[in-house]
């Protein structure tokens, strides 16, 4: 069915078009939250602006990925556009040179600042919010290998896998996905180390928004004990992943085996589930007599359990995995796992198998990393660790923009339009960043710019136009003070 025709090309007169009409939108979240106020206010480090400011640089950085960029190199297509300079309202736009020479200006604790400043306008964003979005504030920390090949960047180190690079540390905000905080780290730190300091700045910035509990988790890297009677003692919970040691693992033996119970994972509902499709890695596991491990059966205890640096003790659930060891068909012998959990929660409120479910769940914050990786959020352009940090900061805003554009749908009306509103607000906060540029950023426009006002005209009509112009409108609504 495609016959390709003979092509001709010729340049249109007196008319502009870009290929990203959605950023006329990401442009009036800028504006509503004033977004260039707070990041100039919260990170100065021009003593004059000739022409540029500190947001035109990090907002440059940001709206080059939203604009289907995917390294500073790209600022290049996008200074010489004169069609999308007049969608941002810009004369002109950094190179990518001066883009990097701006990046390595900063330091730690500039940076701090500067999301700081960010965080203030998210509040603004989270203020929009009804009132059941403050039941609980949900804040997960991991690390994550930011690979490198250059020779010749400062900061980096080699993990315990070989890899060559950055090991950022990422806290997030479940419930949103949001980007709270990022420290950038040389590639030879543990995930854990100085995870406590960005827990406490977190918890600070979700107490004075307003949520009614804070729930912090995270693998066994940062259970850190040390800091576990503090946050208990200002109320804060947590759910933490727990080092297998050989105390815990004697404990666990030494249980009676009537304090075990089974655990069964949570299967689909659904009246008629989908067949199975044959397992084909692990044909070829048993053809090749590669040694397997299965999975027999699972069950789980609690117990409580005092660590040396807490003047108290917490609960502590125990996982046991029962799993088969086979060669081939030849069954070998079975064995036992244990993994760990440490919780504060009352045993009243949750259950032993919710604490079990809550530290699960944690490992969606894989998915919103891998996120600001396909992004190219969590990238190395640059020959510094700060400078590095700084990219990565300032790229990420385009994550939180999107996300952003998410939370401000507002589920009102009557019932049909809630309905259809919410599934929309869910689907643009869980959706991918490449289906987010795809539907809702990349749609042709025509860019008509007057002395008084800037008109995308949209020359195509696709799935995801309606929902462009719905979530222009509820960004449009005056905000919640």
């Amino acid at each position: 069915m495609i016959r390709p025709l003979r092509a001709k090309y010729e340049l249109a007169n007196k008319v502009e078009a870009i290929s990203c009409g959605g950023i006329g939108m990401i442009m009036q979240l800028v504006q509503q939250f004033g977004l260039r106020k707070h990041i100039n206010q919260s990170a100065p480090v021009f003593k004059l602006h000739a022409p540029y400011d500190e947001a035109d640089h990090v907002l440059n950085i940001a709206l080059n990925l939203l604009a289907g960029g995917t390294c500073l190199e790209h600022l290049e297509h996008r200074r010489t556009d004169q069609a999308y300079l007049d969608a941002l309202g810009a004369e002109r736009i950094p190179d990518p040179t001066t883009a990097g020479d701006f990046c390595r200006r900063f330091d730690g604790f500039k940076l701090l600042l500067l999301m700081q400043g960010i965080n203030a306008a998210r509040k603004k964003v989270w203020k929009q919010q009804s009132d059941a979005f403050f039941e609980q504030a949900t804040i997960e920390a991991d690390g994550t290998m930011v690979e490198t090949c250059g020779e010749k960047k400062e900061g980096v180190g080699i993990n315990y896998k070989g890899q060559w690079g950055y090991h950022p540390l990422v806290v997030t905000l479940a419930e949103t996905k949001e980007l709270l905080y990022l420290a950038n780290r040389s590639g030879n730190r543990p995930s854990g180390e100085g995870s406590s300091f960005y827990f406490d700045r977190a918890i600070e910035l979700c107490r004075s928004a307003g949520f009614r509990k804070i729930l912090l988790r995270g693998d066994t890297d940062f259970s850190s004990t040390q800091h576990l009677d503090r946050w208990d003692a200002q109320g804060v919970r947590f759910v933490f992943g727990y080092d297998a040691n050989k105390t815990l693992t004697a404990i666990a033996d030494s249980l009676d085996e009537s304090a075990w119970k089974p655990l069964r994972r949570q299967r689909s509902t659904s009246k008629n589930p989908r067949a199975k499709r044959p397992n084909y890695k692990e044909q070829i596991v048993v053809e090749n007599g590669y040694e397997n491990k299965k999975l027999r059966a699972e069950s789980y205890a609690e117990f409580p359990y005092q660590p040396g640096n807490c003047k108290r003790p917490y609960r502590m659930v125990a996982v046991r995995k029962n799993i088969d060891v086979t060669t081939g068909q030849q069954f070998l012998f079975s064995t036992e796992k244990y993994f760990f959990y440490i919780s504060n929660e009352p045993k009243q409120e949750k259950q032993s198998r919710e604490l079990i479910g809550d530290g699960n769940h944690r490992c969606d914050q894989e998915n919103t990393i891998s996120q600001l990786k396909a992004s190219h959020a969590l990238t190395a352009p640059l020959d510094s660790l700060e400078s590095n940090w700084a990219y990565m900061l300032f790229a990420s805003l385009a994550w939180t923009l999107k996300l952003w554009s998410g939370l401000m749908v507002r589920v009102k009306g009557n019932p049909g339009q809630k309905k259809a509103r919410k599934r929309l607000r869910d689907r643009v906060i869980k959706m991918e960043f490449s289906t987010f540029l795809t539907s809702l950023i990349q749609i042709p426009a025509q860019v008509i710019r007057s002395s008084r006002q800037l008109k995308l005209r949209i020359l195509t009509y696709r799935l995801g136009v309606e929902n462009l112009f719905t979530l222009s409108d509820h960004i449009a609504m005056p905000l919640r003070t």
